[in-house]
C-alpha cells in the first residue's frame, strides 16, 4: 500500500504531535544511532527493540502512531523519512541500525543495508542465537538505498533489520499497545 504521506511536513499538516504521532530521541555523543522510524502502531514491536538494542549507551529515536486505530498512515517510506530531529541524529552518528516491521507471519528477520561488514557479523550472531535470517526479495526491504534513512549517516552505509510480523508476535504478549 503507498503511503498517505510524502514527508515529514506533509504528515505534520494533517496528524498532530502527542495526539496522533509522538517522537522520542535519547543522544549520546560520538555513539551510532538505532532508530525505528514506524514505531509505535505503525510497525508495532519496533520501538520497543530499538529502544532494548540501544540500552543506556547508544543513541536512540523512535517515530510512533499513538492514535487509536490507523496508525499505519503515519508511515513514510525509508528512502523519503524526513522527520528533522531523525535526521540531525542519523546526520551526526557515525553508524545507523534500522528497525522495521515487516508483514509475514514466518519467523524471520530480513537484513539489508549497505555495511557487508556488519551485516555478515549480524547474520553470523543471529543464526547463532537461532534465528532464521533472509535477504527480503522486494528491493524496497533491503536498505540498500543511498537515501534510506539506514544509509545517511557519517559512513553513508548502516543496516536495517526487518523483523517479520510472526517474528515480533514472541517477543511480546501481543502486538497491541498494552501488549507490549
Amino acid at each position: 500500500m503507498p503511503d498517505k504521506y510524502s514527508s515529514f511536513s506533509e504528515l505534520t499538516k494533517y496528524e498532530t504531535q502527542g495526539r496522533d504521532f509522538r517522537v522520542r530521541l535519547r543522544e549520546h555523543l560520538c555513539t551510532f544511532a538505532v532508530i525505528a522510524p514506524h514505531g509505535g502502531g505503525i510497525e508495532p514491536g519496533t520501538s520497543e527493540v530499538a529502544e532494548a538494542i540501544a540500552g543506556d549507551n547508544v543513541s536512540f529515536y523512535a517515530f510512533e502512531g499513538i492514535k487509536p486505530t490507523g496508525n499505519g498512515n503515519l508511515h513514510i517510506t525509508s528512502t523519503r523519512f524526513d522527520e528533522p530531529q531523525c535526521i540531525a541524529l542519523v546526520m551526526a552518528s557515525p553508524w545507523v541500525l534500522s528497525i522495521h516491521g515487516e508483514d509475514s507471519e514466518s519467523k524471520v528477520v530480513f537484513l539489508g543495508g549497505r555495511d557487508e561488514a556488519v551485516l555478515n557479523r549480524l547474520r553470523n550472531s543471529l543464526m547463532a542465537g537461532g534465528f532464521s535470517v533472509e535477504t527480503h526479495n522486494s528491493p524496497a526491504l533491503q536498505g540498500c538505498d543511498t537515501a534510506n534513512i539506514c544509509n545517511r549517516g557519517i559512513s553513508a552505509c548502516g543496516v536495517q533489520l526487518e523483523l517479520s510480523n510472526g517474528l515480533r508476535r514472541c517477543f511480546f504478549e501481543s502486538l497491541s499497545r498494552g501488549g507490549r
